[in-house]
């Protein structure tokens, strides 16, 4: 059953302001002094993180470099120790690719050229010499891996960018010590049921 009277004193138990940390007092502070205001940067930064920051297109100007060159996002953003680990990615998935790529392409020669008669591939000098059926098996095995290289070179590049993006992101959030918030109680009188909105 619907009590109004239960649900006011319910609202006017959650009404109360919740506080998550104690106010500091300043007490008699001289007016010559700026005191710091947390919405401002702070000034232990550099005057070019300072400018990153306070730059609204920041986190689209990083994916962008990002995207034309993998690393350069990371770079504008003064993390440049990320860039190697860019590179290190992209460039092993190609060298996978490209070395399961050959080996692919030469398993293929091979069974094209043992079709047509030619019995004089490197894969019956081996200790156990490969018959011809398993050349498919080794062509569809690197086939597999070449795929696999490539989507994750593409991968790699697409983290880049994110990357690059999700750090200005971060780079721009607010970190102040400022933690408490204010419940905003909206009691509708023509809907049943309470809307709640907290603001930080």
């Amino acid at each position: 059953m619907f009590n109004p009277k239960l649900c006011y004193i319910l609202l006017l138990l959650f009404y109360l302001p919740a506080i998550g940390q104690e106010e500091s007092k300043i007490i008699d502070a001289p007016k010559n002094i700026a005191l710091p205001d947390s919405i401002q940067i702070n000034s232990r930064f550099s005057p070019r993180i300072r400018r990153l920051v306070a730059n609204p297109l920041t986190p689209s100007k990083a994916a962008f470099y990002s995207a034309i060159i993998p690393g350069l996002g990371q770079a504008y953003l003064g993390k440049g120790w990320k860039v190697p680990i860019v590179y290190a990615a992209i460039g092993a998935s190609l060298y996978y690719y490209d070395l399961n790529n050959k080996e692919m392409n030469s398993y293929r020669t091979a069974y094209k050229r043992r079709l047509n008669g030619f019995f004089d591939d490197e894969y019956l000098e081996t200790e156990i010499p490969i018959k011809t059926d398993q050349l498919l098996i080794g062509m569809e095995f690197h086939k597999n891996y070449r795929d696999i290289a490539i989507i994750l070179a593409a991968l790699s590049y697409m983290l880049n960018i994110i990357e690059a993006n999700v750090s200005a992101h971060l780079l721009q959030f607010n970190v102040n010590d400022d933690l408490s918030f204010t419940p905003n109680i909206i009691v509708d009188q023509e809907l049943t049921g309470i809307q709640l909105a907290v603001k930080f």
